[in-house]
């Protein structure tokens, strides 16, 4: 009897995992309803310029790689909707106007059924971080890496526009998805560390001089400030990348996030590589779920 009893309970359980996983292999991949549509946003920080392979369907103009972030939030969430606007070299501006000709403003994409807004916009605004990198490394080469020579000369002119014009830009930005979106969850990715937060050098990839160095990282700085104070007021999610300190573009390969402006993997120089954008994804979705 006992024997008995044990046979038809080893059949009965034997009978229940195998019902249970012909219900996991019939059952189909769910997309996340909540999320989806999902539109991506924003400029080149977003779009992974200087990545390959680029994405086919947009103007080359934009270097908008496949590999960006938000192809890989979009399938790591499953999403049944997707769209992706970014575009190297976009401002607040190209949310309204056409940055190119083949292109339509990017908020012409978000709809009141959209669910999930992922953008990184503020650092072209008024050419800041175009500006200071591309002015740092003219200046630091004139000086062999010695001294200040970028501060010296621009001193706080960045941060200002920053603070007075860039802020009040993204918030608008951010207040307008919002109108046209009330539902979605709408999430602000911060810049990664471009330089050295222990503010050396690397002057052979980068040559900005020493000096310099926290003049830049003050800047890149203050620009995720106003960024996060732009959705906290705005009732959007930001994305810190804060977790790039010790990733930047002074760091080996297979360590840094952001390539240097010589001797870089990327055709699109001082910008996140393959491993920066799987870095970013990582914490968008972290934030979003």
């Amino acid at each position: 009897m006992v024997n008995f009893v044990r046979t038809q309970i080893a059949a009965a359980i034997t009978t229940a995992v195998a019902a249970g996983l012909a219900l996991v292999a019939a059952a189909p991949v769910q997309a996340t309803p909540s999320l989806s549509p999902y539109v991506a946003m924003g400029d080149s920080y977003s779009a992974g310029s200087g990545i390959i392979p680029l994405d086919p369907t947009v103007t080359p103009v934009c270097a908008r790689t496949t590999r960006n972030y938000p192809n890989l939030v979009a399938k790591s969430l499953g999403v049944g909707s997707f769209t992706d606007v970014t575009c190297g070299g976009a401002k607040t501006e190209d949310f309204y106007g056409k940055q190119y000709p083949s292109l339509t403003p990017q908020l012409d994409a978000v709809t009141a059924d959209t669910k999930l807004v992922t953008l990184t916009i503020g650092g072209n605004n008024n050419d800041t971080l175009i500006k200071v990198i591309s002015a740092c490394l003219s200046a630091g080469a004139a000086t062999l890496g010695f001294g200040n020579p970028c501060e010296d000369i621009y001193g706080t002119r960045f941060v200002n526009d920053v603070l007075n014009k860039t802020y009040p830009e993204v918030k608008k930005a951010l207040t307008d998805i919002r109108a046209k979106a009330p539902s979605a969850k709408v999430a602000i990715v911060g810049y990664p560390q471009v330089m050295p937060a222990d503010n050396t050098n690397c002057f052979v990839k980068m040559s900005i001089a020493k000096g310099d160095v926290p003049y830049i990282n003050n800047i890149q700085a203050t620009v995720n400030s106003v960024v996060k104070r732009a959705a906290d007021e705005t009732g959007a999610t930001f994305v810190d990348m804060s977790s790039s300190i010790g990733h930047d573009s002074c760091k080996p390969i297979g360590t840094r996030w952001v390539e240097p402006a010589a001797l870089g993997l990327n055709f699109v120089p001082i910008h996140p590589n393959a491993l920066g954008m799987q870095k970013m994804a990582d914490q968008v979705l972290a934030a979003i779920r």
